[in-house]
């Protein structure tokens, strides 16, 4: 006896889509078939004309909580994600206070945590200036990863936190090769972007598009050049953080050539929003490293439709209101909230619109994100696998509006944009959490996942 069949959906697989059943049992994925009797499950979905896809896996998730709740909590932020089609997530150690860089701040995470979450999750530590001698604690206490910026971040209070300069960084991962831990990095010239961004100020530019013109590609690519050589010579395994342009990709494909242990991924909104949307959008759609012009835009979109983007996160950032209401674009919050239309609004853009496969997608989306973060039980429709699972009405439209966010602060760059799709169930282990119509339908089932190191 299954707990849930879904019935006769598009099943979207590693490697192929097909027309099948699944049948659920114990949170799992017990069977895939052309068809399952009905009289077998406790609970059936009609999923028939509907795409089932694997659950997103976001590597790349801002929760606030604890210390800047009123930012984004764990109970509004999971409910986003399970909206959208996100079933699990690998949670950055910043924009929290204290930020995640020790066992005991790790732990007052985990904490704010238990029990709020509706999709499953696992923690980053942070790599800062200050705890270089302490990561081997940190590994010990199962963080999924370690983050580290070489852009200038941080407000400088107590808790919060710092990038590291070329020494740290090296230092750093001399101990993370040691422990096998992948180092997850923010790359963006610091000295050049700050200068450049100073200079833009100081001149009385204030738009978003100035904003972006004081952060060029080059200044991310050289970032991504060096962290790359710095890890050749130490043989950390690293991943490129939020690539905004094919230049800090193609830099990525150059090192693995070279036998490093580097992957990368990129982000929504820098498929579907171009430099020349931002004026109009505003703050909401200041992100670091910026959105490009439409000329970067196809290109991004060549190589996704190539199979060569690795890997997709929302990077959702989320912040209050006031910050991001400055007129000038370089007094604002940079943060996109966007984690609820990951799946949709790609998921039209890309296969509806651009007839790439689901297959392609998801393996950006769900796949290779749970492959390279050793999230071993996530990430596929499988036998054995998590059923974490997202039904996906391709035929039904609708337009993002704020009232429809499940965010803290209900405002995002996407609002008002016409997505040709929508998601209308998510399962996490098996448990329904989300159905179109009814909204979230279960208690916080989320749990923290066990990375295979």
């Amino acid at each position: 006896m299954f707990d849930t069949i879904i019935q006769q959906g598009i099943v979207v697989l590693a490697d192929q889509y097909i027309t099948a059943d699944l049948g659920i049992k114990d949170g799992k994925i017990a069977h895939i078939a052309p068809h399952i009797d009905a009289a077998q499950a406790r609970k059936v979905v009609d999923a028939t004309g509907c795409y089932v896809l694997p659950g997103m896996v976001d590597v790349h998730m801002h929760i606030s909580e604890p210390g800047r709740t009123e930012w984004e909590g764990y109970e509004t932020g999971t409910q986003a994600m399970a909206a959208g089609g996100t079933t699990s997530f690998v949670e950055m150690p910043l924009n929290t206070m204290p930020a995640t860089t020790d066992v005991e701040s790790l732990n007052v995470k985990l904490k704010a945590a238990q029990g709020k979450s509706y999709v499953d999750y696992s923690p980053m530590g942070g790599l800062v200036p200050w705890n270089l001698q302490d990561l081997p604690r940190l590994s010990e206490a199962g963080v999924a990863a370690y983050k580290c910026f070489v852009a200038t971040c941080g407000s400088g209070k107590p808790g919060d936190f710092k990038n590291v300069d070329d020494y740290e960084l090296y230092v750093g991962m001399q101990a993370l090769a040691k422990t096998d831990d992948l180092l997850v990095i923010h790359c963006e010239n610091a000295a050049l972007t700050d200068k450049l961004g100073a200079a833009a100020k100081a001149a009385g530019k204030t738009k978003v598009s100035d904003y972006v013109a004081t952060r060029p590609v080059f200044t991310e690519v050289e970032a991504v050049r060096r962290v790359l050589l710095l890890a050749k010579e130490t043989g950390c395994r690293v991943h490129i953080a939020h690539c905004s342009c094919p230049e800090a990709i193609e830099a990525v494909f150059e090192a693995q050539a070279q036998g490093v242990d580097a992957s990368f991924e990129s982000c929504p909104h820098y498929f579907l929003l171009a430099t020349e949307d931002l004026d109009a959008i505003g703050p909401k759609a200041k992100c670091s490293p910026p959105i490009r012009d439409r000329n970067n835009q196809a290109r991004m979109w060549d190589l996704l439709e190539r199979g060569m983007i690795q890997m997709l996160g929302s990077d959702h950032s989320p912040c209050t209101p006031d910050l991001k209401s400055s007129p000038n674009a370089f007094e604002a919050w940079g943060g996109i909230s966007g984690c609820q239309n990951s799946v949709d609004a790609m998921f039209d853009a890309a296969v509806k619109k651009r007839n790439i496969s689901p297959v392609t997608l998801m393996q950006a989306l769900a796949t290779e994100p749970a492959r390279r973060f050793r999230l071993g039980a996530k990430g596929e429709i499988a036998l054995g696998k998590d059923a974490d699972v997202v039904i996906l009405d391709p035929n039904q439209g609708y337009t993002v509006t704020s009232d429809e966010l499940y965010y803290k602060n209900k405002f995002s760059a996407y609002e008002g944009f016409e997505i040709g799709c929508r998601v209308t169930h998510t399962f996490v282990r098996g448990h329904l959490v989300y159905q179109l119509g009814q909204g979230i339908v279960s208690e916080p089932v989320g749990q923290r996942m066990v990375v295979c190191k």
